[in-house]
C-alpha cells in the first residue's frame, strides 16, 4: 500500500513539473514574440528628430530593407581568400610580366559560364526596343517630368511588320545598302547610352569644390557584336558561314557570344546592373552593387579553383587526363583542332567546371578583364585586391589602350590556357575568339538553417 502511495505521489509531482515546464515555455515563447515585436517597433521609429518610438536613444535608421538577392542566376560565388598570383611554371618567354606574388582577393560572385549568345541577345534587344518605341513615340511621362519609355507597348512591337518598319525607317539600312530590296536593322544605330561616374578620378582629385559632372563619363556605344571578325581574323582561311550565322542561329545560342570589343562588355555590365536595379525599385526594394568586368587578379584567383600553384584550372600539370582526353577547347598538337570536340568555340557550359564551379576557364574564348596591361604591374600593385585601370581615350596612345586577355581560346596553343599566362588586346578590337563574364560584389550566400 505504501509503494503504492509513493508511486501515487511521484506521478502526480511529474505531472505538475510537466505542466509547470510547459507554463514557462509559453511565457519565455510569449516574452520573445513581444520583444520582437517591441524591436520590430523600434527600428520602424522616425528619423525626423521626434520622440515617439526611440525615447531620445540612439537605435539607428537603416538605409532600406534588407539584401535579398541572395544568388544571382547563373552565378556562383568565389570565397575570400590568397594565392600566389603568376606564372607556376617556367617563364617560357622570360619577359618577367608575371612574376609570382602573394595577394588576398575579397569575396565576389562570378558568372559559371561566358556570356552567351541568347544573353547578350537580350541586351540588343533591350536597346533595338527602347529605340524603336521612342521613334513610334511609346513613352510616358514620369513624375519627374523626364519622359520614359512606356515597356508595356515597347514589348508589343513587331519588328518585320511592314507598318512597324517604316515608322523605324531611321534605323533601318538604306536603300542602296539592301540586298534584294529587303529592309533590315542597320546594326551600327543601335547605341547604347553609356553613363558612369569615374570614382579613380573622383577619388584622386583633391579639389573639393569640383562640381560632379566632372567626373561623370558619357558614351554613346554601338553594340552589335562584329561578325565580320570570323573573316578578318583568319586571313586566306574559309569562315564565312560562321560570319553570316554564329550570333543569328539558334544553333549557337548556348555558346559564348563572341566579337564584342571591351567597351561593348563594360556596357553590356552597365545595362545589366541597371536592368536588375530598375527591378528592384520597381517592387521598393534596396538596390545592388554594379555588374562589372573581373580585375586580372579576380580572374586568376577564380580560375585556379583554389589551386593556388596548379598550372591549370583542373589543378594537374597537364592537358589530358589519365585517359588521354583533352580537358579544354584549344589547338592542341600541332593544329589538330578538333581534336579536342570542338572545332571552332563550343557550348559556354561545355567539360567539367573547375573547383569554384566556373566552367571553360580555360580555352574556348579568352576573356575580357578590366585591368589595363602594363608589363611591369606585378611590380607595384597592392597586394590586397592588385588592380590598375585606366579609362583610356579616343585621343590616347594605343598602348594605353590595352587591356589585359586571360584564359587563352579554341585557336590557342596551350601555353595561353596557364591561369598564370596574360596577354592583351585593344579595347576597341572585336575579335572571334575573345568573350567575356562578370562579376557582382554581393554578401555571400546564407548558409541554410543559420542566420
Amino acid at each position: 500500500m505504501i509503494v503504492i502511495q509513493n508511486n501515487h505521489y511521484i506521478c502526480s509531482t511529474l505531472l505538475k513539473l510537466k505542466t509547470m515546464k510547459y507554463r514557462l515555455f509559453y511565457l519565455v515563447a510569449f516574452l520573445a514574440i513581444a520583444t520582437s515585436t517591441t524591436s520590430c517597433k523600434k527600428s520602424a521609429g522616425k528619423s525626423n528628430g521626434g520622440y515617439t518610438t526611440d525615447k531620445g536613444q540612439l537605435i539607428g535608421v537603416a538605409p532600406g530593407s534588407r539584401w535579398s538577392l541572395s544568388k544571382p542566376p547563373g552565378m556562383v560565388y568565389i570565397p575570400p581568400g590568397t594565392f600566389h598570383m603568376g606564372s607556376s611554371d617556367e617563364d617560357m618567354s622570360y619577359a618577367l610580366t608575371a612574376r609570382n606574388k602573394s595577394v588576398s582577393i575579397s569575396g565576389f560572385w562570378m558568372d559559371a559560364t561566358e556570356i552567351t549568345n541568347n544573353e547578350y541577345r537580350q541586351f540588343t534587344n533591350w536597346v533595338r526596343d527602347s529605340i524603336g518605341a521612342k521613334l513610334m513615340n511609346f513613352v510616358k511621362q514620369g513624375t519627374d517630368g523626364n519622359e520614359y519609355i512606356d515597356w508595356k507597348k515597347a514589348n508589343t512591337i513587331k519588328w518585320g511588320d511592314k507598318s512597324t518598319m517604316e515608322k523605324v525607317d531611321a534605323i533601318i539600312v538604306t536603300p542602296d545598302n539592301r540586298l534584294f530590296g529587303k529592309k533590315e536593322l542597320d546594326a551600327t544605330k543601335i547605341v547604347y547610352q553609356s553613363e558612369i561616374f569615374d570614382y579613380k578620378s573622383a577619388a584622386s582629385n583633391k579639389d573639393a569644390t569640383a562640381p560632379r559632372s566632372k567626373f561623370i563619363i558619357k558614351k554613346a556605344i554601338p553594340i552589335y557584336p562584329d561578325s565580320l571578325c570570323w573573316v578578318r581574323d583568319f586571313a586566306y582561311s574559309y569562315n564565312e558561314p560562321m560570319a553570316k550565322k554564329y550570333y543569328s542561329h539558334p544553333a549557337f545560342g548556348n555558346y559564348p557570344v563572341v566579337g564584342v570589343n571591351w567597351k561593348q562588355a563594360t556596357a553590356f555590365c552597365e545595362w545589366r546592373s541597371h536592368y536588375l536595379n530598375a527591378y528592384l525599385e520597381s517592387k521598393k526594394r534596396i538596390t545592388e552593387s554594379d555588374f562589372r568586368l573581373p580585375s586580372e587578379a579576380e580572374w586568376e584567383y577564380a580560375a585556379r579553383g583554389g589551386r593556388s600553384q596548379a598550372d591549370y584550372p583542373w589543378g594537374g600539370y597537364y592537358l589530358r587526363n589519365k585517359k588521354g582526353c583533352l580537358l579544354a577547347n584549344f589547338k592542341p598538337g600541332r593544329g589538330n583542332y578538333p581534336e579536342d570536340g570542338g572545332f571552332y568555340t563550343v557550348r559556354a557550359d561545355a567539360y567539367w567546371p573547375n573547383d569554384f564551379g566556373l566552367y571553360n576557364m580555360s580555352g574556348n574564348v579568352a576573356e575580357w578583364t578590366s585591368s589595363l596591361y602594363y608589363e611591369g604591374a606585378y611590380n607595384f600593385q597592392h597586394d590586397m585586391n592588385p588592380d590598375i585601370r585606366y579609362n583610356a581615350k579616343e585621343t590616347d596612345k594605343p598602348r594605353d589602350k590595352r587591356k589585359v586577355l586571360r584564359g587563352g581560346s579554341w585557336k590557342d596553343v596551350g601555353y595561353f590556357l596557364r591561369t598564370g599566362s596574360r596577354s592583351y588586346e585593344y579595347q576597341d578590337t572585336a575579335k572571334s575568339y575573345i568573350g567575356f563574364r562578370c562579376v557582382i560584389d554581393l554578401p555571400p550566400p546564407q548558409i541554410k538553417g543559420k542566420k
